[in-house]
């Protein structure tokens, strides 16, 4: 049976401080918007910004890595998938929202934004040497750790 891809990849500047909290049985989790930039030529041949907003949640330990080395301004790129979910406003209203559920994150402007310190990967720690195909799709990343991309050319 064929199955189907939900892969998102995101790189932009956060648009606010990430805001950490924990659920009630002490997971982490990580709330902030992000912006992406587009620019193009319209008919007129004048250019166009476009900034497109993507709301990123994120879990466990990269949600406390989040908090702890990105702020407002932040570049970083960002890997997961979208997910879309329904609450009530306060009104009683159904509101419905769409966001990107976080698994990798790397740092691109250091741990001050803007800073040129380098750049740092994130990613779920693996279990073993070779991690079952369903480990992957379990939507349990609860374990990270930080691990360095070595064999990068530069």
């Amino acid at each position: 049976m064929a199955r189907g891809v939900n892969k998102v990849i995101l790189v932009g500047n956060l648009g606010k401080d990430p805001e950490l909290r924990y659920t009630g049985s002490g997971t982490a989790v990580c709330n902030f918007s992000l912006a992406t930039n587009e620019s193009y030529k319209d008919s007129n041949g004048e250019m166009v910004e476009k900034t497109e907003w993507h709301n990123l949640v994120v879990w466990a330990r990269l949600a406390e890595i989040c908090n702890e080395y990105l702020k407002k301004g932040s570049q970083a790129y960002f890997e997961g998938s979208l997910q879309s979910r329904s609450y009530e406003d306060k009104d009683g209203n159904t509101k419905y929202i769409t966001e990107i559920k976080v698994r990798e994150m790397m740092m691109l402007s250091g741990r001050d934004a803007g800073s040129g310190s380098g750049e740092r990967s994130f990613r779920p720690a693996a279990k073993s040497a070779s991690p079952a195909p369903a480990a992957a799709d379990s939507g349990k990343s609860d374990d990270y750790t930080f691990q360095p991309d070595d064999d990068l050319p530069f």
